[in-house]
């Protein structure tokens, strides 16, 4: 396989400009507000996350040998800025400067390839914006008209939306400290001067409404040009339903007047004598980032920007920032006239939530960036727990006890596993020890007939087919596909291994084991390529321990797909391999408990807390130096943990993690209809055998029609804590089988009775009445549940059971069920 080489890490490199006979993409990801410390929710979903999914799509478009550039940068205009400064008493661009070097830190950290990280507040931003409202000016798309807008007389100033507070006026609502853009509690978008009873947030007094000239962007002017971008441009770019649906919602609400000035002082002055104390509303100025951010990459900008016949435009964002680059972005670059790289693909995340709540900046919930790397947990670890988490089509969440099962299980017992396996004994010296040892003294042995070999011919089918899969997911950005797929390869090398039993291969047929072991070291080559993207410090280590350059490629012109096909042929004979050591370290319960205790609450309960346990610490390291402890017999007992450790596994013997705590009952769905909030779940209402139905809440819209799901019996856990799902509770969980691409449910036999419970051979204790989702029984037990090749439902090899016969699947052998 070829070579090309990663990028990453803090040197400039060369600049590229579009090369003609190339694919040269385009890529950003919506600018981070500068105003606070950037957390997972923002590195996966609205910010960060976006950040980390287009840094994953563009190091697999270096990895196919593409021209890709990666732009992106901090935004920072604007009253959250203001008001940010006015909080820490210091300018906006102390401001700026402070959280831009912090965000740049914790984006090196997280391995980001940025080709240039920049910011909005430079000349170049200022230069691009202000000509760009010149050409919309000179093209009659702008119109200047009167709004009232609330006034401070105490601070002598309009109060921008955010600097004024009030009661929310949506009828049932009444939030007393809703925002002028919007209420925190009911979502409701807001005009400041819709608030009753507002308030200065400066001052605190009640400030008045007075007349005061802005300039508006005619959008309704601009619809039909705009809708025929996008009707053209969605079905070229396949945009996701999600950037569709939110693109529609405000076509289907009419196209309005979009006011384009704000009377502030930090932003990008605009150019008219009547308005030179105004500024450009961030929404107007934030996108026109991404193009002078270029500018400061390289004074040949225009290349890039102004050039739609060579250069395709992919963007990552949040979903909340979806209208702002699919209607008012588009809309500023068609009234100049000019001929703009415009937007081919968007790919949008919904939110990733944290534990039992949502991540937040303002409220400081959550694990922020700088947390992360605070944990000690590497860094590729992060990465793969944050994508494979990835919030794609629905909401998803972050729990410490997802991201231990994810790493134990899949990184650890899986990935490293298989490498660790097959690097080690090709490692082994065959002449150590009794003269009964095993291994090539790390030389990758000859393995002439693998071509021909049964077993590695049927995995090298396999592989090749993944592969495929693999490279037509990622280029569609589905990310998430794409990495289980990969991962897909690494099952598919340890039940390679296992069904060869090469250790006895090398004993009784030494040729065939060369060939399996020859073959997993393609493997793990070809892992290394495929997870680059999305754990590229796991890859360099990898290739270390293989003891190759650095560079991965996955390119069509070298021929590094028709070679992935014959894996053998991947690393030649007669090559050293390095030093083998495991990849991945086990994260332990009393790990996790710490990190959930730590992370509990806000930055600001977080701080109190360290304090109060330092403090506590001192005295109880004080009072032992000065204190025998001892019980009764006289013998001196152990001293105390201090309260800033990790709690000690408790005394009292736990209730064993067993499959019969779990309450699994045969239901049927009575009604189901689509969640009205949200496109990829049901609601279902199902008989479990108690006196009124529960509800349920289902992500299956996109795997099984909704006339499907009718009158269907089903197994349902009953016992799971209920969850509120986009504004409606979850009272249990519908199980279903699922692989890659499929899901199916999970179906009792017909004569089996509602309400009835699901049993497993050996197993009769009493389920909990709720699961402790401290304790992480579910997910310990969830590991091993599968359908197995007969298609039936079990947890490892024992069947779901009931009075009428096992539960069992449609099509789905070795499923996941979940």
């Amino acid at each position: 396989m070829g070579d090309v080489p990663i990028s990453g890490g803090a040197d400039r490199k060369p600049v590229k400009l579009p090369i003609p006979g190339k694919r040269n993409i385009l890529i950003t990801s919506a600018l981070p507000y500068v105003n606070n410390v950037p957390h997972l929710g923002n590195i996966i979903g609205c910010i960060l996350m976006c950040v980390l999914s287009a840094d994953a799509y563009a190091r697999f478009c270096r990895l196919r040998g593409y021209n890709a550039i990666y732009i992106c940068g901090t935004d920072e205009y604007g009253t959250a800025t203001e008001t940010k400064a006015m909080e820490e008493n210091c300018t906006p661009k102390e401001i700026c400067d402070k959280y831009h070097a912090i965000h740049k830190d914790v984006y090196e950290w997280f391995n980001i390839s940025f080709d240039e990280f920049g910011r909005t507040s430079t000349p170049q931003q200022t230069e691009v914006c202000q000509a760009i409202f010149n050409k919309l000016l000179d093209n009659k798309w702008l119109s200047e008209n009167t709004m009232q807008q609330l006034y401070c007389d105490t601070c002598s100033k309009f109060l921008a939306d955010r600097l004024v507070e009030g009661t929310c006026p949506t009828t049932g609502c009444n939030y007393d400290s809703a925002r002028g853009d919007q209420c925190e509690k009911c979502g409701k978008l807001l005009n400041p001067t819709e608030l009753i009873n507002p308030r200065c947030k400066v001052c605190a007094t009640s400030p008045r409404i007075r007349d005061t000239d802005h300039l508006f962007l005619e959008l309704p002017l601009l619809e039909g040009k705009l809708r025929e971008y996008i009707s053209t441009m969605s079905v070229a770019g396949s945009w996701s339903q999600n950037a569709i649906h939110a693109t529609n919602a405000w076509l289907k609400e009419g196209l309005r007047q979009r006011c384009i000035t704000r009377d502030l002082k930090w932003g990008v002055p605009v150019p008219l004598e009547k308005f030179k104390d105004k500024v450009f509303y961030v929404w107007f100025d934030a996108p026109i980032g991404y193009v002078s951010i270029t500018n400061c990459y390289t004074q040949e900008w225009e290349k890039w920007w102004k050039n739609p016949e060579h250069v395709e435009l992919y963007q990552f964002m949040g979903k909340d920032n979806v209208p702002f680059h699919t209607v008012m972005f588009p809309s500023t670059l068609i009234g100049t006239g000019e001929n703009w790289t415009m937007m081919k693909t968007i790919s949008v995340t919904e939110y990733l939530n944290y534990e039992a709540g949502k991540f937040s900046k303002s409220k400081g919930i959550g694990v922020f960036g700088n947390d992360a790397k605070d944990t000690n947990i590497p860094v590729e670890v992060w990465r793969y727990y944050l994508l494979t988490n990835r919030p794609e089509v629905s909401d998803t969440l972050f729990t410490w006890a997802d991201l231990q099962a994810k790493l134990n299980s899949e990184l650890l017992n899986n990935l490293g596993n298989f490498i660790n396996r097959v690097l080690s004994f090709v490692a082994k010296d065959p002449d150590s020890g009794s003269g009964k040892g095993s291994g090539y003294n790390s030389i990758i042995p000859d393995a002439p007939g693998a071509e021909s070999h049964p077993l590695t011919k049927a995995l090298a089918e396999k592989v090749g087919n993944y592969v495929d899969q693999y490279v037509d997911a990622m280029e569609k950005v589905k990310l998430k596909q794409g990495l289980k797929i990969a991962m897909s390869i690494s099952g598919e090398g340890n039940a390679y291994l296992q069904e060869s039993q090469f250790w006895k291969l090398y004993k009784e047929d030494l040729s065939s084991c060369s060939i399996v072991m020859k073959t997993s070291v393609g493997l793990v080559y070809l892992l290394a390529c495929l997870l680059e993207p999305f754990m590229p410090s796991f890859s360099l280590e990898v290739l270390k321990q293989l003891n190759l350059p650095h560079q991965v490629s996955l390119s069509d012109e070298k021929g590094d797909i028709v070679k992935a096909k014959s894996p053998w042929n991947i690393i030649p004979a007669g090559h050293k391999i390095g030093t083998p050591v495991p990849l991945f370290k086990e994260l332990k319960d009393e790990e996790v408990e710490f990190f959930r205790n730590k992370f509990a609450g806000s930055q600001a309960d977080r701080a109190d807390r360290a304090v109060k346990e330092e403090a506590e610490a001192k005295k109880l390291t004080e009072k032992l130096k000065n204190t025998k402890i001892a019980d009764k017999s006289g013998k001196k007992e152990r001293p105390a943990k201090s309260a800033g450790e990790p709690k000690a596994k408790a005394a009292a013997v736990e209730k064993e993690v067993t499959i019969d705590r779990l309450d699994i009952r045969v239901g049927v769905i009575k009604e189901v209809q689509k969640h009205p909030d949200a496109d990829s779940l049901y609601v279902e209402k199902i008989d479990v055998g108690e006196e009124q139905p529960r509800t349920v809440v289902s992500g299956l819209v996109k795997y099984i029609p909704l006339e499907e799901m009718q009158n269907r019996k089903v197994c349902v856990l009953c016992n799971l804590k209920p969850a509120t799902m986009r504004g409606i509770k979850s009272q249990a969980m519908v199980l279903c089988a699922s692989t890659i691409d499929k899901v199916e449910l999970v179906e009792p036999p017909e004569g089996a009775a509602v309400g009835e419970r699901v049993t497993f051979p050996g197993f009769d204790g009493e389920p909990d009445d709720v699961l402790n989702p401290k304790k992480k029984v579910w997910e310990t037990l969830q590991v091993d549940l599968h359908s197995d090749k007969n298609l039936v439902a079990c947890y490892k090899d024992l069947p779901f059971t009931t009075s009428a016969g096992v539960c069992k699947v449609s099509s789905i052998s070795d499923g996941s069920i979940r």
